[in-house]
């Protein structure tokens, strides 16, 4: 969803700058896409743990960071390109369509509302009170499973390592629509195809995934 359908990751950046400021922690756009696609509780273990700060403000700032990022994604965010051109392709060839994702239910209502979506998806899947989040696979594995699909029939599309690595455990296949900034980092080769945009996601494309 962030970084995919709605250009939000700069939401979400701010947000993290603005909870971790008081802790004097200022993050580089390299170390944001490190851990880019964890859960915010998990996000700020992660850099707590880096930096040395007391866990127990984990749960605060993560509150403060979630706060922050929704009402900044409610009032800026835009749709990414091709988002409805892709899914209108899935919709007119009868796929099932479901949204699997780390960030909180209450973020996934605000984005489908904003940008019209509801139409598309049968399913969705939050990891927010799942015991493992993405890299982990159950994010999807949960998303398959209501959708009655079993994972060796679906196809994925994300925006981020730890979602890429995630869909591949969950033994989907997956593509990768990387940020330009990251578009040619070797970790993306274990991604079933790579697109700069979703305006590039046409039937040549995804003839050519469904070869053995």
């Amino acid at each position: 969803m962030d970084g995919l359908l709605i250009d939000s990751e700069p939401y979400w950046r701010e947000a993290a700058n603005e909870a971790l400021q008081p802790f004097g922690i200022v993050l580089t756009p390299e170390q944001h896409h490190l851990t880019t696609g964890l859960r915010t509780k998990e996000w700020l273990e992660y850099w707590f743990n880096f930096f040395r700060i007391d866990g127990r403000f984990v749960k605060q700032t993560g509150e403060s960071i979630v706060r922050y990022a929704v009402e900044k994604i409610k009032q800026n965010g835009e749709a990414m390109p091709g988002i409805d051109q892709a899914l209108l392709f899935f919709k007119e060839k009868h796929f099932k369509l479901g949204l699997a994702t780390s960030s909180p239910p209450a973020l996934i209502k605000v984005v489908t509302e904003k940008l019209q979506l509801e139409k598309y998806f049968q399913a969705y899947s939050s990891a927010e009170n799942l015991p493992f989040s993405k890299p982990h696979p159950q994010v999807y594995l949960d998303c398959a499973r209501l959708l009655d699909a079993s994972p060796l029939t679906c196809l994925c599309f994300e925006d981020s390592v730890n979602g890429l690595i995630s869909a591949k455990a969950a033994r989907m296949k997956c593509v990768i629509v990387p940020a330009k900034e990251q578009f040619d980092l070797p970790h993306w080769g274990i991604a079933d195809t790579k697109l700069s945009s979703l305006l590039e996601w046409n039937e040549s494309v995804f003839s050519a995934l469904q070869a053995p």
